[in-house]
């Protein structure tokens, strides 16, 4: 099986998958009085029934096919136009169309699917050997909602699918983690399954507010499937940001004291805001990766500061000192190995002991009572490049104590 034929079992299966679809057929001939209602995948030389509502015995079952040169969609491929004929037989434009003439019919509707990114994807259609009144408002706008919808739960399938692939990805590169396994886990199964559920059910909601009219509530239903949608994308972004946080990338000597200062320069307008004086103490010259070495401080600073107590100035201090080898058996380094230990300490809020046992995880949603809600989702990035290091990290806090971090990197880390 080539890829293009792979792909196009793959979206027949989209569809297929999509939970409201048959729902919207069923309105569709329900409301209108077609006897044949489709969803079609349209290419340059195929057309492919995926999902079918077949009152008149037509014929076609999802996975069939017509000849592309045979329909109306051909067209509607090229110009991305909807089609709406009421009465074939009196059309000046389709009375003697050899479409109608092959297949029999006499109303006909087609509307394009057009995902966000603008590809074409299809046609939601429907014929009937007797005429009908679908030119007007209700009906057209019927059909384009039910379009948008298709369109819009195609493009959240092909997410949860890209998602899905690349967290089996992580998985394989992450087997020696047993923590961030099961963590991902529960994203797969929980965090990327929440807003998809309830897209589902505003979909659902959706459906039956198209059918009665309900201008204002569709409205209303839109813009919460559009709030899911959002919060999905959100945390697919977070997800594969994470996922490129891979070992394999390039080491080069980091003087960690000046890249430090280099963040806290980037950070300076925050800084300044949020009353923040940062003290850099003595830090050593190590080997690394100089971008990821720069967003575990990055992340570590920003942090602080978001936890920051409301009265008074937030002080973080970084400084540094060698430890060794038999103080850490731990690490995943040979017994001779030179290591540093870094300290990251604020006077900030703290957090609570059930905190801080999950600080490190990923979409944690820490809230502290006397703060801004924070996420403190970056932690999860300092674990991930602390470990691709050889190194580890670990937290001590107490509520209005202030947070203290604690990172043992190799001094050469690789060679």
């Amino acid at each position: 099986m080539d890829n293009t034929e792979a792909a196009l079992l793959s979206d027949i299966e989209n569809v297929k998958n999509i939970p409201i679809v048959s729902t919207m057929l069923e309105v569709i001939c329900k409301s209108t009085g077609m006897g044949f209602a489709a969803i079609a995948r349209v290419t340059e030389d195929r057309w492919i029934a995926c999902s079918v509502r077949d009152e008149i015995s037509f014929g076609l079952v999802p996975g069939g096919e017509l000849k592309i040169e045979t329909t109306i969609c051909n067209e509607i491929r090229d110009n991305r136009q909807a089609v709406i004929i009421d009465h074939v037989q009196i059309s000046e434009i389709f009375a003697d169309h050899h479409t109608p003439k092959m297949y029999g019919f006499q109303s006909y509707i087609s509307i394009p699917i057009i995902l966000r990114n603008g590809d074409f994807f299809g046609t939601l259609c429907a014929i009937d050997p007797k005429p009908a009144l679908l030119n007007n408002a209700k009906t057209v706008g019927m059909f384009n909602l039910f379009a948008e919808l298709i369109a819009f739960h195609l493009e959240t399938l092909q997410v949860a699918e890209q998602s899905k692939t690349a967290l089996n990805e992580m998985n394989h590169k992450l087997v020696d983690s047993v923590i961030e396994n099961r963590q991902f886990k529960y994203i797969s199964n929980h965090n990327l399954q929440e807003p998809l559920r309830k897209m589902r059910v505003f979909s659902s909601m959706l459906v039956q507010a198209g059918e009665a009219g309900d201008v204002e509530k569709i409205k209303f239903l839109a813009g919460k499937i559009d709030d899911c949608a959002r919060k999905f994308s959100e945390l697919v972004k977070e997800l594969s940001e994470f996922s490129e946080l891979y070992s394999d990338t390039d080491f080069e000597l980091v003087d960690l004291r000046k890249l430090v200062a280099e963040v806290c320069g980037e950070l300076s307008k925050e800084l300044d805001e949020k009353n923040v004086r940062v003290q850099i103490n003595e830090l050593p010259v190590i080997n690394a990766s100089f971008s990821q070495m720069k967003q575990l401080f990055y992340s570590l600073i920003t942090n602080s500061f978001q936890h920051s107590k409301r009265d008074g100035q937030h002080e973080i201090t970084i400084g540094s000192k060698e430890i060794t080898q038999k103080n850490t058996p731990q690490l995943p380094v040979q017994n001779d190995a030179e290591l540093i230990e870094i300290m990251i300490q604020d006077n900030g809020a703290g957090f609570s002991k059930q905190q801080l046992e999950k600080i490190f995880d990923i979409f944690p949603n820490l809230i502290n009572e006397e703060l801004e809600k924070s996420d403190g989702s970056g932690l999860v990035y300092c674990r991930k490049i602390v470990r691709n290091h050889g190194g580890s990290i670990a937290a001590e806090s107490e509520p209005g104590q202030g947070t203290a971090f604690s990172i043992i990197l190799p001094i050469r880390a690789r060679s």
